[in-house]
């Protein structure tokens, strides 16, 4: 007689058995898997989700555009840097394959005790994108931009800075990526000052380049990290010292920020889709929305969990702020009363920036 096989064999065996039997498996009975996979392909990802295993894959599939998820950066104890991405039919939190070669951030030092140094970070037109950040010689991390593709599952570089920089100002509209101010490896008046694009479309055509543009009026923004916020064909920047300016990206000109914008720039700020402003009162835990004609912000929900808020990202009509305590909040904002909940961290990681992009691509697709 054979000898029987032992118990975690088993287990595979059997499981191993119970995936075919489910591939076998119609997703419709008496309709062609290609037929059924048509008619799933409108209904939302979270019912499919919640139906079967088989309806469960074809979310994850490339019929079904892929749903918007969670990614998050990370920091360690030990000064590790992880990119993490949450998936919200499963729940549960993956690795982000991580960018090719050593990538060697400093994001705490005895000098900064109640601090972190920025990394800075940005979505846009579907990818991350690993701006600034500092090393452990205090020099720019970055020598060019880090970009993340989650459709690809893959990482490249973008083209080579004229002037690597930290402590700078970043942001995006449209496909256009913008890094103004900051400091390079030394302080310098003209880096200070500058501004400088990358189309992301110009990449696909083989013109990857950064392109100099207007310079600002001073050096105001060089010392902070500032989300260049991309609202209606405009990047709207406010400093730690509550100085804001706007860029016109159409007409590469700089303007003065409205009054009524600036005084309700307390904390963290993200554009729905680039045309809805909200920000987050960091002090009084009060999230807010801009009306450009009365220039003023009109208050939708007020909580103790938004006090403290440090940076937030806005996306298919839900905010997601990382709170003063570290914890992840997100808020349905299409909703009237707001809801909000909280995704659970991983332990023993700190969150230092929030993004929505589209989910991974699945390895078994």
């Amino acid at each position: 007689m054979g000898k029987s096989p032992n118990p975690r064999k088993r287990q595979k065996l059997v499981a191993h058995r119970n995936h075919q039997e489910l591939q076998e498996q119609p997703l419709i009975p008496r309709l062609p898997d290609h037929v059924a996979e048509l008619c799933l392909s409108g209904v939302h990802p979270s019912l499919l989700y919640s139906i079967c295993r088989s309806w469960r894959r074809v979310i994850y599939s490339p019929i079904v555009p892929p749903f918007p998820s969670l990614y998050t950066l990370f920091s360690s104890s030990s000064n590790e840097i992880q990119l993490l991405s949450f998936d919200p039919m499963s729940s549960k939190w993956e690795a982000v394959p991580p960018p090719p070669g050593p990538l060697r951030l400093l994001v705490r030092h005895p000098a900064f005790i109640s601090r972190n140094l920025p990394v800075q970070s940005i979505s846009v037109s579907g990818n991350l994108v690993l701006l600034a950040a500092t090393a452990p010689n205090f020099n720019p991390a970055l020598s060019h931009p880090l970009i993340f593709s989650p459709l690809s599952r893959s990482w490249r570089s973008g083209p080579a800075m004229a002037t690597p920089r930290r402590w700078c100002a970043a942001g995006a509209s449209g496909p256009t990526i913008y890094v103004a101010s900051g400091i390079g490896s030394n302080f310098s008046t003209d880096v200070a000052r500058s501004l400088e694009r990358w189309d992301l479309e110009d990449d696909e055509m083989n013109d990857t380049r950064w392109k100099k543009m207007r310079q600002l009026k001073d050096g105001r923004f060089s010392r902070d990290a500032i989300d260049a916020v991309g609202w209606r064909r405009k990047l709207c920047m406010v400093n730690v010292a509550k100085q804001g300016t706007v860029y016109d990206v159409e007409n590469d000109i700089w303007e003065n920020m409205p009054e009524g914008m600036v005084a309700g720039w307390r904390g963290p700020v993200a554009a729905m889709e680039e045309e809805v402003l909200y920000a987050v009162d960091e002090g009084k835990g009060v999230l807010t929305r801009y009306n450009q004609d009365s220039d003023d912000w009109g208050e939708i929900m007020e909580s103790e969990r938004l006090k403290g808020a440090r940076q937030m990202a806005a996306a298919a009509g839900r905010l997601c702020v990382i709170c003063g305590d570290g914890e992840i909040l997100v808020i349905d904002v299409v909703v009237a009363p707001p809801r909000f909940w909280v995704v659970q961290r991983p332990s023993g990681l700190e969150p230092l920036a929030v993004h929505v992009l589209p989910r991974m691509s699945r390895l078994d697709f």
